[in-house]
């Protein structure tokens, strides 16, 4: 995970992203889209749909059509009827590749994520194959000194922070997120961000060449209209990825 959010961060802040403004909006409108219909309209009882909607102004998605992606989930207005489906594969050196798509044409997204995987050195694999590797966690990336985080994210209920850089990850039950994320922010600290996500059991180190290999499938996985969100369990070292980066 430390691997794959250093590069997400990287690509922010170089404005590198490949990923075309319109579709960004798609895919972010989706997401608000499914978590409604999913949970009901409302933020407040909604969990999902609140980190959705965070997500989404994160991004500078206007009010208007987070709105009306709320309404078409909850059933205010029409809308295409979504499925949520997860692709299991490895990218190269073995690294175990998890992927979110949400999708009204199953067909088409099994073709699309298929055929990234085996035209850039990786390859689709059976179902349970890699999902075991991952858990459900909510997680934040926060800038402040190491006690000040240890002590406000621990007495409230975090289960683990530890080091990435210069800031902090903060590990939390899913449930716990937004709680932990108002504990860190009433101690008058920085939550860079916060999301859930899956996190893996266990990482593998990537070489400068194999990390470049596999960044490049994660970032034409993410680029597919139908994929929400790539989760992979590589890492990559300050060294590696500032080569990388370069």
């Amino acid at each position: 995970m430390s691997g794959h959010s250093k590069w997400a961060t990287i690509k922010h802040k170089k404005g590198a992203k490949d990923i075309r403004r319109g579709q960004l909006f798609a895919k972010l409108a989706r997401a608000v889209e499914v978590a409604a219909r999913q949970g009901g309209g409302d933020p407040a009882g909604n969990a999902a749909l609140a980190q959705a909607i965070e997500k989404a102004k994160a991004s500078s998605l206007p009010n208007d059509n987070i709105e009306r992606a709320i309404r078409r989930g909850s059933g205010e207005a029409g809308g295409a009827s979504y499925e949520e489906v997860w692709y299991e594969g490895y990218a190269p050196g073995g690294v175990a590749v998890y992927v979110q798509v949400l999708t009204d044409n199953r067909n088409r997204a099994a073709s699309d994520v298929r055929s990234t995987f085996s035209r850039n050195g990786g390859s689709l694999g059976e179902p349970g194959s890699v999902a075991y590797i991952f858990d459900k966690k909510g997680y934040l990336l926060v800038a402040g000194e190491e006690e000040q985080v240890m002590l406000a994210a621990l007495d409230a209920g975090a289960e683990d922070v530890r080091p990435s850089g210069e800031q902090w990850e903060v590990i939390t039950a899913p449930s716990d997120l937004m709680r932990v994320r108002r504990a860190l922010e009433e101690g008058g600290l920085e939550v860079e961000s916060s999301e859930i996500t899956y996190l893996p059991s266990t990482v593998l180190p990537l070489s400068e060449e194999t990390a470049r290999k596999v960044l490049r499938l994660v970032d034409l996985l993410e680029e597919l209209d139908d994929v929400q969100t790539v989760y992979a369990n590589f890492d990559i070292s300050d060294e590696v990825m500032a080569a990388v980066a370069g």
